[in-house]
């Protein structure tokens, strides 16, 4: 067991992340006492989208080369259109979160992040949710979709938008207390 105050969490985004799905989760969990760090891929600050424009930059703490999973308790991955699909075409993004997932880490997935499960293969057979318009997504790929704000399944936590954030962040701060999350087949 690991209190949330004794934990790390890391962030990973890139530009175009949903701006309330990075900030309200980093701040959130700083507010609980946990370290919590910002990666990119190349370490450089990421602006978010807000509404329908672009909005404000997010300080980043290290370069996604720079992770070392030994580090960290748990992975967030904020939603967005653009960031997880910019994400999950980058080997490394997708090998670090897969990593996250074989080591029994804490995974948290909002809105449209959890694309980036299903590129890294580990969604089949899970309770999940997401944002509505790419549940097709999640089901093609072999989970077992849940319209709720959030869902768990072996430490692996998804939530469908903002507005469950709340939620989100509570379930977060649960499992990492929890501990590891041993994932049978993963």
């Amino acid at each position: 067991m690991t209190a949330i105050k004794e934990s790390k969490i890391l962030i990973l985004a890139t530009n175009g992340f949903e701006q309330s799905e990075l900030e309200v989760p980093r701040d959130k969990l700083r507010g609980h006492g946990a370290t919590v760090h910002v990666a990119s891929p190349d370490g450089k600050t990421i602006k978010g989208w807000d509404g329908n424009d672009w909005g404000q930059d997010a300080e980043v703490d290290l370069q996604l080369s720079d992770v070392d999973l030994a580090d960290y308790d748990a992975l967030v991955l904020p939603g967005g259109q653009i960031n997880p699909d910019l994400l999950r075409v980058d080997r490394d993004a997708v090998k670090l979160i897969r990593d996250f997932v074989e080591a029994g880490k804490i995974v948290a997935a909002v809105c449209h992040a959890p694309w980036l499960l299903i590129e890294a293969g580990v969604v089949e057979g899970r309770e999940m949710t997401s944002y509505h318009s790419i549940r097709t997504d999640l089901k093609n790929a072999g989970a077992n979709v849940v319209d709720k704000p959030v869902a768990v399944s072996n430490g692996i936590i998804t939530s469908r938008n903002p507005d469950d954030l709340n939620d989100f962040v509570a379930k977060i701060v649960e499992e990492v207390e929890e501990g590891k999350h041993p994932r049978p087949g993963a």
